[in-house]
């Protein structure tokens, strides 16, 4: 079974299969038909979590992940459809925790503290940068408003479907709810003009007396006791940082310098918030400091033009000095920064700083979606979790590596050799044509963002 494939693996004419895609995306509205069963074959693949498998199977039934192991021993369902992955790399969707595609905006000029803004309320689903993603393999994303207030807004955690509207692609709790978090930061981004805070010392002070008011908030709804004639007037911001106090929604926190990682530490002891934080330039200078904290790292690698002054001392070796410490370690985009389509070299990046492969490839899947939050869903290639996958030309942290397919809940969402998918694949401004983003501290950009 295992092997590479050889010309006679591949015959047909390629005019021809690119018709027969085309068909069936236009019969099943996309690329995303989806068998009952289906069984990826012979090719390496890796789990998370576990050893590599050189000659492996994962199976699918109903979108959801039943089998992984070796292609010899493994049970395959007689109906299911066979893919042959022989000389390919399969392994999980990976997982974004902190993405700005959709071209939505958070918080206005009003003011420094917004965590009633929805970033949900924002989102072009249409958005031509949701293609360019599942182009690179992602499949989970957390999607934030911008860093250029203290709190700019809920996140929303979306799972890369071929859908029409937004709320197709959430992530929902037990009881419907959209999951996400609250964006806040610190350091330079929220120094502003009045009404925000032109210090880092005042950006602390607004965020603490705005948590105050949410612990009398909740305290009054407590003793209210449901009786709405004894309940304060409700107030959306207040409720977002009483579920934050509940620890119902976790802070994303955009932080840089040493000082304000140690800020976002501080505020988190006093208030007993759950946070991830991220960017975390320096994180370097303070590992042993975040790793007793018990709180988790979200890293971007800057590979592409930008910056800011508070990214002065940013270094490659930040993965290798987490995982040293023991502190939890997830990749990021921050699409536009980084294109999404380039997210596996920010992984090869951080090995070649010294992070090990183990744990470079766990921080761009099972890492950033325990972040989130969704472990128990997505991440790695286990039985019962949803079968979310990437098909892979060659190892993920080679440069010459390309996604050939992805599938979400096992639809094909991507494929390469599709006409209509390849273009967000390798395509410059006609991939970008209609996407938008809001970058992090300067304001909404409209058009193109490459």
């Amino acid at each position: 079974m295992c092997g590479r494939r050889n010309a006679a693996d591949n015959r047909g004419v390629p005019t021809l299969r690119a018709t027969l895609l085309l068909m069936m995306f236009v019969l099943a509205g996309g690329t995303g038909a989806r068998a009952e069963a289906i069984a990826f074959l012979g090719g390496r693949v890796i789990p998370i979590g576990r050893p590599e498998i050189d000659c492996g199977a994962v199976v699918v039934r109903d979108g959801r992940i039943v089998a992984v192991g070796a292609a010899e021993t493994t049970d395959v369902p007689p109906d299911a459809e066979r893919i042959d992955t022989r000389g390919q790399v399969v392994m999980p969707g990976l997982v974004d925790t902190h993405s700005h595609v959709g071209g939505g905006q958070g918080g206005d000029g009003s003011g420094p503290v917004q965590p009633d803004v929805r970033i949900l309320d924002s989102i072009n689903v249409r958005d031509a940068g949701f293609r360019k993603c599942l182009a690179g393999g992602l499949t989970t994303l957390n999607i934030m408003p911008g860093s250029g207030h203290l709190a700019s807004g809920q996140t929303v955690y979306v799972k890369l479907r071929r859908a029409g509207t937004i709320d197709e692609l959430l992530y929902r709790d037990a009881d419907g709810r959209p999951l996400g978090g609250l964006k806040m930061a610190n350091g330079t981004n929220s120094q502003k003009d009045p009404p925000f805070p032109g210090t880092r010392g005042k950006s602390a002070a607004l965020v603490r007396q705005k948590f105050v008011q949410a612990l009398a908030y909740r305290d009054k709804l407590a003793r209210a006791a449901g009786d709405p004639e004894k309940a304060p007037d409700r107030d959306l911001e207040l409720e977002s940082l009483v579920e934050v106090l509940d620890k119902r929604r976790i802070v994303h926190h955009h932080c840089h310098r040493a000082d304000d990682i140690l800020t976002v530490l501080r505020l988190r002891e006093e208030f007993g918030f759950d946070a991830v934080l991220h960017h975390v330039s320096e994180a370097w200078k303070v590992a042993p400091q975040i790793a007793k904290s018990g709180v988790g790292c979200s890293v971007i690698v800057l590979d592409s033009p930008g910056g800011k002054i508070e990214a002065a001392d940013f270094s490659l070796v930040n993965g290798a000095a987490l995982e040293q410490a023991g502190v939890p370690c997830a990749l990021h985009t921050d699409d536009p920064v980084t294109d999404s389509r380039l997210f596996l070299r920010t992984a090869a990046l951080a090995v070649r700083a010294g992070m090990s492969r183990e744990k470079a490839l766990e921080s761009v899947t099972l890492a950033g979606a325990r972040m989130l939050g969704l472990g128990d869903r997505v991440g790695s290639l286990d039985a019962g979790k949803d079968a979310d996958i990437v098909v892979l030309s060659g190892d993920p942290l080679s440069v010459h590596t390309k996604v050939l397919r992805t599938y979400v809940e096992g639809r094909k969402a991507f494929d390469r050799e599709a006409p209509e998918d390849r273009l967000f694949a390798v395509g410059g401004f006609g991939a970008s044509r209609d996407q938008q983003a809001e970058p992090c501290c300067i304001g909404p950009a409209r058009g193109t963002t490459r």
